[in-house]
């Protein structure tokens, strides 16, 4: 019988199971679990016929009359963090599966709400099932192309110390499988696209196509490799402001292409101290690329952001245009004037990203940094509501 190991709670709580059989099965796992018994907070063995997996209430215990055949139960106590080894079939293949979609990276997509906000419309909920459908549309189209990448790249992922644990590297997903998911993925996107509006459907295929391209061979170029990853992302915001009939100015799109740039930049680098450290290249285009070229780089996109960034904020233009979107629009300028405030928080997330780039070496996912790094999570917010109360609060008496 096979198993793996699977992390059941990370967040300590611990879980009930119920296990159903009877004769010989029954009394098998009965001795396993009265043999491991002083190490229950360790581990566990679940056969392949469970029937229920649920988690219960500490000292709580279950009692079922639904069945005839005896079931055996035992309940696990809060623990720190339990392995618990599930059935092979049901556990490699739905993880290697979802991790072959990435679905961590569709946080990415998250951009195509960007224009709603800005235009002060934030609060127009008839846009949303659209705008939703929107972000299933981009996830389909991302990760079909992740797949045709992992696909292409299945050898140089091998030789990459966090890539060799893809679904595709690893053979934990076999080739055609991963084809047919991809060409599923890309109908449904496609279709989805349609659906929501054509000239949305155009942007979507400029998004797919570029990408496309990026897999089949525009990566292995030097500097046109991140220029298209950040391209990638204005075309989310202009996917977004198509779906909601929105404007885009062209400060948004500068600003959203620079922070994406900036982004791609930091991990090139990371991919250039692997090289040092392993003395393999984990991609082609970092032959055109060095440690000193990069830092140079970093230093001067980081530089033009936060310029462009100050002369956004106190751009009359700007606002006049803030003060005539969102609720009260028009009847004053509100706090507009004093958009350069968000100044401070743009500066601190910059200022924490090159502290994880130079310092801690550990900027290889832009994704993953979001998701785990407070501080960056802690400014976004701020920055958000600093935005929120300038456009959608301009009666607030502090602004008067």
């Amino acid at each position: 019988m096979n198993y793996d190991l699977y992390n059941a709670d990370s967040a300590g709580y611990g879980f009930s199971f119920l296990i159903g059989g009877t004769g010989a099965r029954a009394t098998a796992v009965y001795e396993l679990i009265v043999k491991e018994g002083p190490n229950l907070g360790a581990r566990m063995f679940l056969p392949t016929h469970f029937t229920a997996l649920r988690p219960l209430k500490a000292n709580r215990g279950y009692r079922s009359n639904a069945a005839p055949s005896p079931f055996l139960f035992f309940k696990i106590m809060r623990f720190k963090r339990e392995h618990i080894f599930l059935p092979h079939h049901l556990n490699r293949l739905s993880v290697a599966y979802l991790k072959l979609l990435r679905p961590k990276d569709w946080a990415k997509n998250l951009f195509l709400f960007i224009p709603l906000f800005f235009s002060g419309k934030i609060l127009e909920w008839e846009t949303y099932p659209s705008l939703l459908l929107g972000f299933l549309a981009f996830s389909c189209m991302a990760s079909s192309i992740y797949i045709i990448n992992d696909y292409r790249d299945i050898e140089d992922d091998k030789k990459h110390p966090e890539k060799s644990k893809r679904p595709l590297a690893s053979g934990a997903v076999s080739k055609p499988a991963a084809l047919v998911i991809c060409a599923l993925l890309i109908l449904t996107g496609l279709t989805l696209g349609y659906l929501i509006k054509e000239k949305f459907l155009f942007v979507l295929a400029i998004y797919f196509v570029l990408n496309l391209g990026y897999s089949f061979g525009l990566k292995s170029i030097p500097i046109l490799d991140i220029v298209i990853v950040a391209a990638g992302f204005v075309l989310r915001v202009k996917g977004g402001a198509v779906i909601a009939n929105v404007g885009v100015s062209e400060w948004l799109n500068i600003m959203v292409f620079l922070l994406a740039l900036f982004m791609a930049i930091g991990k090139r680098r990371d991919d250039v101290l692997l090289k040092l450290s392993s003395g393999t290249d984990m991609r082609k285009s970092i032959k055109g690329y060095n440690l000193e070229y990069l830092n140079v780089v970093l230093a001067l996109v980081c530089a033009v952001i936060v310029v462009a960034y100050f002369m956004y904020t106190m751009s009359p233009e700007v606002q006049n245009r803030l003060a005539t979107v969102g609720p009260g629009a028009g009847s004053s300028t509100g706090g507009a004037y004093r958009l350069y405030y968000t100044c401070l928080f743009v500066l601190a997330g910059i200022m924490r990203y090159l502290q994880i780039i130079f310092v801690q070496a550990a900027s290889g996912s832009p994704t993953k940094i979001l998701y785990k790094d407070r501080f960056i999570q802690c400014t976004i917010l701020l920055w958000i509501a600093s935005f929120t109360l300038i456009i959608y609060m301009k009666d607030v008496t502090i602004f008067k």
